[in-house]
């Protein structure tokens, strides 16, 4: 059974009411997201909260948590509330097809999304809606993100190698780029198993980077994960 609790070096996640616990997808992203431009940055579908919270440790930026299931966005303002930088992130309880920010745009926009289109859905109608795209597909999620991306903001994603390459190029119809990929395996022998894009509103020459997480032996972590997560999990 999961903990009911996840404690990071500067912030605790409750998630006995979330429907998917915290995981290495969410901390990734929330480590590798770009916020060197962010003045306004979006989490799409927050769960727990975590990516806003990390996203918030990491920089100075206005965060917006939005999230649809009830229970996940009553967790989430729990954790937002008790984080020191409960000022700057506020949370809604909304899908990104109903979220209306007026005219403010957000220079960045992160999700890690429900990803998996055709597989078996889980009997479990809460993690079923999380992980399968039913509720929120490629098409609902890019028009959104072209509504409330502003002109020269990112829009970054983490999602399985084959879902990430179909969504690269169905971003192109509504005009984003895919112009940096980290590439993401479990250990030096694996498949790529992750991929984080990055996308903007200019094509540009793809940059490729890689990422191993473990040596092999478990939580035996490779220097450039260490390096990636060490201001977050408390025994690196």
């Amino acid at each position: 059974m999961a903990n009911n609790y996840f404690s990071f070096k500067q912030f605790t996640i409750y998630q006995d009411r979330c429907t998917f616990k915290v995981g290495t997808d969410g901390v990734l992203l929330g480590a590798y997201a770009d916020i060197s431009s962010a003045g306004r940055i979006l989490d799409i579908g927050t769960g727990s909260g975590l990516i806003a919270l990390m996203l918030a440790q990491r920089c100075g930026a206005i965060i917006t948590a939005i999230e649809p299931d009830p229970e996940s966005f009553s967790q989430a303002c729990t954790n937002i509330e008790g984080c020191k930088w409960n000022d700057r992130i506020k949370a809604e309880n909304t899908s990104l097809q109903n979220f209306f920010p007026g005219d403010d745009k957000f220079d960045l926009i992160v999700t890690n999304p429900p990803y998996f289109a055709d597989s078996l859905k889980n009997p479990d109608p809460g993690k079923a809606a999380t992980r399968h795209n039913f509720l929120l597909g490629n098409d609902d999620l890019l028009k959104g993100v072209r509504r409330v991306l502003s002109e020269d903001g990112e829009f970054q994603i983490i999602l399985p190698y084959a879902e990430a390459n179909v969504f690269i190029a169905e971003a192109q119809a509504y005009g984003f780029y895919c112009n940096d990929i980290l590439k993401i395996k479990p250990l030096p022998t694996s498949e790529i198993r992750r991929m984080i894009l990055t996308f903007t509103s200019q094509r540009q020459k793809v940059k490729e980077n890689f990422l191993t997480i473990e040596h092999g032996i478990r939580h035996d972590f490779t220097e450039e994960y260490i390096n990636l997560t060490k201001d977050f999990y408390l025994n690196l």
